[in-house]
């Protein structure tokens, strides 16, 4: 880590220094969302925001439904990064009313959202690579549905599929992780002694790239039942898997007109879950910070995000596109 950290010092130093060339931008807001890819785009996007545009960025820790609600009520905050659209019932509405604009997929291969078990738990008990086996056997996998924070749009779909599939009655219990970190954790553990794991996880990630997983079969994508799911007061959940995912930037209503040369960075900023995957891979296995996975990205991926920038922020950051 000290090594690649080395290499990418003069990234290192321009994200704390406190001189950043003056550009036309003023204040501008993001999420901090609370998993991991997402805190990933918004270091490198704050970065060259501050560094190439001049502007005075504040990150928000936040959640999709915190986030979502905070836009609907306030039109704050102006950045919304890696919005999984598809789970997002509000989404369309927030688009079509104006008070949010799609900028761009920000994850340019879309996001995976599924239910998984290990692969070895998959190789020694074929049968769990399906609902139903997993019902007729909630022992295999420890009786325990490992499932995301609250806050997190997964967080009310799987609970309402979890009672339309009736999982409790079954024998399954719902154990909610506090955070998107213990989460990926209990994947590392399970996978440390190969013992039972069922749960909600996502890709592109570090956690499926390091460990591989079988998603479970559990049904089909039913466009009613997953709106009606992503409800807390769905009165009548009924299954439906995750729809592959569109994942974006989204801006609030009038910040391209506010911060045009912002909004057009924003609009070009997008990873491949290959390059995603490759950069929270390596912030794993070096027990790395967001800044210091930034500091990785901007220093083996300056081909790409060479080209998001505008001439002017070019030369603002020519030190370190050499």
């Amino acid at each position: 880590m000290k090594s690649n950290l080395m290499k990418g010092a003069a990234v290192a130093a321009l994200l704390t220094s406190a001189s950043a060339a003056q550009a036309e931008c003023g204040d501008v807001t993001i999420t901090e969302m609370n998993w991991a890819s997402s805190a990933v785009v918004t270091a490198v996007a704050s970065f060259l925001m501050e560094q190439g545009y001049g502007c005075s960025v504040q990150k928000v820790p936040s959640s999709t439904v915190t986030a979502i609600t905070s836009i609907t009520e306030t039109g704050e905050p102006d950045i919304l990064t890696e919005v999984w659209a598809n789970s997002t019932p509000a989404y369309p509405g927030l688009i079509e009313e104006g008070k949010l604009v799609e900028l761009a997929d920000v994850l340019s291969d879309g996001g995976v959202e599924a239910w998984w078990i290990p692969a070895y738990l998959a190789e020694s008990n074929p049968e769990l690579t399906t609902w139903e086996g997993i019902m007729a056997n909630p022992e295999l996998v420890g009786g325990k549905f490992h499932d995301c924070p609250s806050g997190w749009a997964c967080d009310i779909i799987n609970n309402n599929n979890l009672i339309a599939l009736g999982a409790e009655d079954s024998g399954l219990e719902r154990f909610q992780h506090g955070s998107g970190e213990t989460l990926q954790t209990s994947i590392a553990a399970a996978y440390a002694e190969e013992a039972p794991w069922f749960g909600y996880y996502w890709a592109p990630t570090a956690v499926l790239g390091k460990y591989p997983m079988v998603a479970v079969e559990v049904g089909s994508y039913d466009a009613d039942a997953h709106t009606c799911n992503g409800d807390v007061d769905c009165a009548d959940p009924s299954f439906s898997a995750y729809p592959a995912s569109k994942v974006v930037t989204a801006v609030a209503g009038g910040f391209a007109e506010r911060e045009p040369e912002a909004a057009a960075l924003m609009a070009n900023v997008s990873f491949t879950n290959e390059q995603m995957g490759e950069v929270l891979a390596w912030r794993l296995d070096n027990n790395a910070s967001y800044d210091e996975a930034a500091v990785y990205f901007l220093t083996n991926y300056t081909d790409v995000w060479a080209e998001w920038l505008d001439d002017a922020a070019k030369e603002r950051l020519s030190a370190i596109l050499q």
